[in-house]
């Protein structure tokens, strides 16, 4: 499709240190798989410390940065509204944004012909033609009932993950996991404002286990990515690395992997990657006690409750129950077979609903 005829869709998300890059990085995926089926897509965004801007630019993106200090819902509907005031309307205003809801929502129709949401709360109503929650929960459907139009399209639970290109080779190829341990993987996130990567760090330290091989995942706005790395340099098999685009490749090498419990968690899953899960958000607490209620992930408890102390004793136990890791890698990889067959045909099927909403329209 002619540049000048793509569909239009722009994306309303926000980074920074205080929220953590989980919104873009998920809505990166979405955009990536838009274009690629022919949407021409802008991100509107804050330029909070912590911002993804340049990320966004540098995946090819065009990124607008909204004024800082927005106030309220209102005021962000009037910024958003005077970014788009030159344009025609775009057919698809995209949102994922905890403080937004039914309200700017209606605001921003008379700029965009449908409006997707992507939530995991469902703690707010909504006006909008879809809504997209990739997280398992236990009576998924009963979550949105009251909070959406009628006419809206639901994408509820782990078949509807955005899961990034690299991962369709990767999910192709699963590793068989037997349940020993001799690599381990450690991310928390872009930021990890809670320090759980140093907290793991030491860790390992006091584990002592040379034969134990350990990849450490931060993004390169971690306010602690200096010490991590020279931390990282002083720890026999420690590789530390900053924004990778080799987290497939890392995950299936790894044996088990310590990690937050948002988006990550689907990329673990799909790959049937035993992980050791902590809370690090209010808005994963949920999704990751049901998910460990299913066996399909080790939960650990909220990280500020957590010690390293506790990631050494947890790390012990993991490494002595093999069986157990091996019943966490078949129950996440039976709940992601949708994820994975949608996956390996390279097509999203929010995306395929996107357009064939947009073509009614």
């Amino acid at each position: 499709m002619p540049q000048d005829c793509a569909r239009r869709a722009v994306i309303r998300a926000d980074a920074s240190v205080a929220i953590g890059a989980g919104h873009v990085m998920r809505c990166l995926t979405l955009a990536d798989a838009l274009r690629n089926a022919g949407f021409d897509v802008t991100f509107i965004s804050r330029p909070d410390p912590g911002n993804a801007l340049d990320l966004i630019r540098q995946r090819g993106f065009r990124a607008q940065a909204l004024p800082s200090a927005p106030g309220d819902w209102e005021a962000d509907a009037a910024d958003v509204l005077e970014a788009l005031a030159s344009d025609s309307p775009v057919d698809w205003l995209i949102v994922d944004h905890y403080g937004l809801d039914q309200r700017w929502e209606s605001r921003l129709r008379r700029a965009a012909r449908n409006i997707l949401v992507i939530d995991d709360l469902a703690d707010r109503p909504h006006d909008c033609d879809a809504l997209l929650d990739q997280n398992y929960y236990v009576g998924a459907d009963q979550r949105y009932r009251a909070r959406v139009p009628a006419r809206c399209r639901l994408f509820l639970g782990p078949e509807f993950a955005l899961l990034r290109d690299e991962f369709r080779a990767a999910a192709r190829a699963p590793r068989p996991r037997d349940g020993t341990v001799g690599r381990l993987l450690v991310t928390f996130g872009a930021t990890d404002p809670t320090d759980e990567t140093g907290k793991v760090l030491t860790a390992l330290q006091a584990l002592a286990n040379p034969a134990l091989a350990v990849d450490v995942v931060v993004g390169a706005g971690n306010p602690r990515r200096a010490q991590i790395e020279a931390l990282c340099a002083r720890l026999p098999g420690v590789r530390c690395h900053v924004q990778t685009a080799r987290m497939a490749d890392l995950m299936r090498a790894a044996d088990l992997a310590v990690g937050a419990g948002g988006a990550t968690t689907w990329e673990r899953c799909v790959l049937g990657l035993p992980a050791l899960t902590v809370v690090t958000a209010e808005n994963q607490l949920q999704t990751t006690t049901d998910l460990a209620a299913a066996g399909a992930i080790w939960y650990l408890g909220r990280a500020e409750a957590l010690a390293a102390t506790d990631y050494a004793a947890a790390l012990r136990e993991a490494m002595r129950s093999p069986a157990r890791l091996r019943e966490l890698s078949a129950r996440a990889t039976a709940i992601m077979a949708p994820a994975a067959a949608a996956l390996a045909t390279g097509h999203h099927p929010v995306v395929d609903a996107m357009i064939e909403i947009a073509q009614e329209a």
